[in-house]
């Protein structure tokens, strides 16, 4: 019985197969803690962090960590320490306790136990809770008094607690400083627990005063004990003092600068290079020109390599910042530095090609900085310098497969990108030397390499079609094997020469490319090559890869994926067959398109065919899948040979009768919603397109009539004279106002995106303001048309080659549109062939999917949690109308595995609004303001959590629903509309006082009624 019970709780505490709410799991967590094994009580305390992230608000937290609480009071020491291992990992969910005074009540009971392991444990917690109780004066007094003990796991103890509270207390950190020093100072402290007292001194940084007293003991702390082992940590706890003050970091600079030149211990100087360079992480606007300076003496005159090398990471850091300017800088009264002849290029072009690896790269590192950088205009020699030396560290680093050799390599890489970025004369050499490289280089540094030269090509267009046949050559002889490497390799050069490739590829490297991934490539790479070629435009080569990869998947989601991909693909290939000038061979390219889209659409979105399976089961029918697949498809794409079923074959289980099938590639966990949003904007893209073409034929198909004059000097509309043009020109125009529009909203709501991404998004609604202000300027209203905030257009730098397309067609539409403007009277064959052409300019640019489309780096939601709630959704809640609604808004932000990859929220906006549904009572005149509430409040997540209130009034009786809808504000100050969107609904109810006197009222008047009834009945 007792196994039974046992295995029920683990399978129910640990979340597998059934999915609990809030309660349940805390209850099943609470049956653990009361057990009498030692063993399952352990396991329910460890299992509370997974609680606290599956349900992170305030009312589970709060009495999960009160059960806690108890077990810690009562328990034995192994208990306490797991529950203090839960509130160390459960850091950030400590504010959300809200019986904070009860919570620590039971905890510090334990601070009076005889046992010295009991009282450390007590501290270590009251330590671990120091961000919620920094003032509480009864665990300051147990601090400073355990301090005193002669048990030394409780001085322990009592340091790391101290450390806490003085990094959160000022009042804690003025009154234990003197203390410290006390300790410190005093000859009966061993030196071990001295060591161990020093770092407090880093958090005595809340005022000037504290944080100079602090600096004066670390300073005779440095003096009076000279070992290397007190040196160290007094010189990196002053670092990390200055690093918070700010005040004295330039004289923290000085300080390690002077250990480093003249204390002749190694292990002191690494660790004044160490914090050298965390100042220069963080504060590299205070380092002088003097600075730097002693510090290229420094690394020019030492014999050992390690210091050299770590004194050059140092240089490197500072090279690319503001520091670098402020070294050669023309200061009044000083002649200045040249960048070629200070003691910094000299060291830099000393390391250049020094036999270590380190030094040599931080050597090209400093270099490439510099020449970035600095603004003169003769800089030959220095770039020529940096060129050398990236190209000698590419041939040393590309036969090494070590790690060292590799990591190298990938700073090499880095400042070649810089380089060709900051320096674009200097693009063609470099991406020479590559070419040149991968042809002997080993496997992984040629993957490093293919990586840099698509970043540099989509940069500049530096890989022309002479450099292709090279790249082509090196596809044959890669990927003889199927090796890890190797299939990556195959993914990097593909990508490399669908950038290369300008427009379409060749018969001959499509035929290349395929007959690699036949031979020796699985069908994860050939899924990751043609997401590439989508990518990069190269849709005909995409279209034949996701149709072989369509008979190889194991799930009916991931084959309607892939299906939907084809047919995008094939979609985006017809457009490639518009003619200039050709009108009727455009309307007849974007009907193919559409007719491919929205087959792709009703694969990507949930429709259903049939009715069920007879005969399979008791239960009537059960949904028919390929292989059980619930994964979403961002997880890794379960590639088999084992299982593949044919294209016909599922086409027919679709098409059976009595079948229940789920045609979707996107599932309630992974609903794809960017990328439906995205296709169906442009399938409504397109066919505003082909309306327009049409608009556009009209003028020759259905002229203006002959009273079309007449009409327009009677309406005063000069444009009525050209016919039933004018309102569908109109129309035209409000449609693509609208798409853009909806662009916009897109762009907003994709928060998790990627820069390119969202880069593409802002392109297509530019497309669309862009025909939308030709229609305006050469037709509707060409008197008033302006150009000059379309002008800068161009001038913005294209981070890709389809940017760098659809600039120079937004650039040449412009110009064609503003010769034509008010030179001729509209509507004429001229305006509608100009906008005809500036249409297939735009879709003779092949369209671009970008990696948002596939690919999901970061994942950031938030769950909001409102109070008071009904039981039932459906259920209102019920309110006095004399009365004001408290709603407590309450979220938690979630995150994916890379959180803040792209960007972060630095401030939530909840916007809550209340319509009146239905209306009860009596049916009278009722002031707007009465019906409805806007309100809005912008917080501040801490620990990813935020709170706020809404005090609501519903004065008109009847049910009213309320809305809270969430969005986000970036560190950039940019506002995205992730939601989510909650509906509760209130009904308004009459309060009893004001009923009573109604009804009052009521009975007081039905005698004189029924007086006036009888008189009425007399006189009849």
């Amino acid at each position: 019985m007792a196994s039974n019970s046992t295995k029920s709780f683990l399978a129910d505490a640990g979340y597998g197969e059934q999915e609990l709410d809030a309660n349940s799991a805390l209850m099943e967590l609470d049956k653990g803690l009361r057990s009498g094994k030692l063993g399952e009580q352990c396991e329910a305390v460890v299992r509370f962090p997974r609680l606290f992230q599956k349900y992170p608000f305030p009312i589970l937290i709060n009495s999960a960590f009160l059960k806690l609480a108890d077990v810690f009071r009562v328990g034995n020491n192994f208990l306490r320490l797991c529950v203090l291992k839960v509130t160390q990992q459960s850091e950030k969910h400590l504010e959300k306790i809200l019986n904070v005074d009860e919570f620590v009540k039971r905890i510090f009971s334990v601070i009076h136990s005889n046992d010295p392991v009991a009282r450390a444990i007590t501290l270590r917690m009251l330590g671990s809770l120091a961000s919620i109780i920094p003032e509480r004066k009864n665990a300051h007094h147990s601090i400073r008094q355990s301090l005193d003990s002669h048990d030394n796991v409780e001085v322990e103890a009592a340091v790391f607690a101290a450390a806490n509270f003085s990094a959160q207390s000022k009042d804690f950190a003025v009154g234990i400083c003197n203390k410290i020093s006390e300790m410190i100072q005093g000859l009966a402290t061993p030196v071990d627990l001295k060591l161990k007292l020093t770092p407090i001194l880093q958090h005595m940084h809340h005022d000037a005063i504290l944080a100079s007293s602090a600096r004066q003991l670390l300073q005779q702390l440095v003096t009076s004990y000279p070992s290397t082992r007190m040196v160290i940590v007094s010189l990196h706890t002053f670092t990390l003092l200055a690093a918070s003050s700010l005040v004295d970091t330039p004289k923290q600079i000085q300080l390690l600068l002077q250990y480093l030149k003249n204390d002749p211990r190694r292990a002191v100087k690494r660790l004044a290079i160490q914090d050298l360079k965390l100042l220069a992480n963080k504060t590299p606007h205070t380092w002088s020109r003097e600075n730097i300076q002693a510090l290229c003496e420094c690394a020019l005159q030492t014999p050992y390599d390690s210091l050299k090398l770590g004194m050059l990471s140092v240089l490197a850091t500072l090279s690319g910042t503001i520091a670098v300017k402020h070294y050669f800088s023309l200061a009044p009264g000083n002649a200045g530095s040249s960048p070629r002849s200070s003691d910094l290029v000299k060291l830099a072009h000393e390391c250049c090609y020094h036999n270590h690896r380190g030094i040599a790269a931080h050597g090209v590192r400093v270099l490439t900085n510099i020449t970035v950088s600095c603004q003169e205009k003769d800089l030959l020699a220095l770039e020529q310098s940096a060129v050398f030396g990236l190209e000698a560290l590419l041939v040393l680093c590309g036969q090494d497969d070590s790690a060292g050799a590799q990591a190298t390599l990938k700073i090499a890489l880095n400042c070649m990108v810089k380089l060709a970025k900051g320096r674009p004369h200097l693009s063609q050499p470099v991406v020479e030397a590559l070419l040149t490289q991968l042809h002997s280089a080993q496997d992984t540094a040629r993957l490093l390499m293919c990586h840099c030269l698509a970043a540099i090509a989509m940069q500049l267009p530096v890989l022309g079609d002479g450099m292709l046949g090279d790249l082509v050559g090196l596809y044959k002889v890669t990927g003889r094997s199927a090796t890890d490497k190797q299939q990556e390799l195959l993914v990097s050069l593909a990508t490399v020469i669908f950038v290369a490739s300008q427009k379409a590829l060749s018969a001959e490297v499509k035929a290349v490319i395929k007959q690699q991934l036949e031979s020796v490539s699985n069908g994860w790479t050939v899924y990751r090559i043609a997401r590439q070629a989508s990518r990069m435009g190269n849709h005909d080569m995409a279209r034949e890869l996701y149709q072989s990869l369509l008979t190889q998947v194991a799930s009916e989601h991931f084959y309607f994926w892939l299906n939907s991909l084809k047919e995008f693909s094939q979609a985006e290939q017809c457009l490639t067959g518009l003619q200039e000038e050709d009108c009727s061979s455009a309307l007849s390219c974007i009907a193919e398109s559409l007719k491919f889209y929205h087959k792709g659409i009703a694969s990507l979105t949930s429709t259903r065919l049939g009715v069920q399976i007879q005969g399979i089961s008791s239960r009537g029918g059960l949904p028919l899948s390929l292989i059980a697949g619930g994964k979403s498809f961002s997880s890794i794409f379960p590639w088999t040979r084992s299982f593949s079923m044919q294209e016909p074959q599922v086409q027919r289980m679709c098409s059976a009768p009595g079948i229940t099938f789920s045609v979707a590639a996107s599932t309630p966990l992974n609903p794809l919603s960017f990328q439906c949003e995205f296709v169906k904007l442009r399938i409504d893209l397109l066919q505003a397109f082909s309306q327009l073409i049409c608009t556009c034929n009209s003028l020759k198909t259905s002229p203006p009539p002959a009273i079309a004059t007449t009409v327009a000097m009677t309406l005063g509309n000069d444009l009525q004279r050209c016919g039933r043009i004018s309102n569908q020109m109109k129309h035209s125009m409000e449609e693509f106002r609208s798409l853009a529009s909806r662009y916009g909203d897109l762009y907003q709501a994709s928060f998790d995106a990627d820069s390119a991404t969202l880069r593409n998004v802002e392109l297509q609604q530019q497309s669309c303001l862009l025909i939308s202000h030709a229609i305006e300027a050469l037709i509707l209203d060409p008197e008033s048309a302006s150009f000059q905030e379309y002008g800068s257009t161009g001038a913005a730098h294209a981070d890709s080659e389809y940017e760098r397309r659809m600039m120079s067609v937004y650039n040449h539409v412009l110009e064609e549109v503003e010769s034509l403007n008010r030179k001729y009277t509209p509507v004429s064959y001229m305006h509608t062939a100009c906008l005809c052409n500036a249409i297939i300019a735009l879709l003779k640019v092949p369209l671009s999917f970008q990696r948002y489309f596939f690919q999901k780096l970061q994942s950031t939601s938030i769950k909001l949690a409102l109070s008071p709630s009904p039981r039932n959704p459906a259920e209102p809640i019920a309110v006095q109308n004399n009365q004001q609604l408290a709603l407590k808004v309450e979220g938690v932000v979630q995150h994916g595995s890379k959180p803040g990859l792209f960007r972060k929220i630095q401030s939530v906006c909840l916007n809550v609004s209340s319509t009146l549904q239905s209306k009860s009572g009596q049916d009278y005149k009722i002031p707007i303001d009465n019906m409805t509430n806007e309100m809005e409040q912008r917080v501040e997540p801490h620990n990813d959590y935020f709170s706020t209130q809404f005090l609501l009034t519903f004065a008109v009786l009847g049910t009213h629903s309320i809305v809270v809808e969430s969005s986000v504000k970036d560190a950039n100050g940019i506002v995205w509309k992730t939601g989510p969107r909650t509906t509760i609904f209130v009904k308004s109810l009459e309060d009893p006082y004001s009923q009573q006197i109604r009804l009052q009222q009521q009975q007081a008047q039905q005698p004189f009624q029924q007086q006036q009834q009888r008189n009425a009945y007399t006189r009849f």
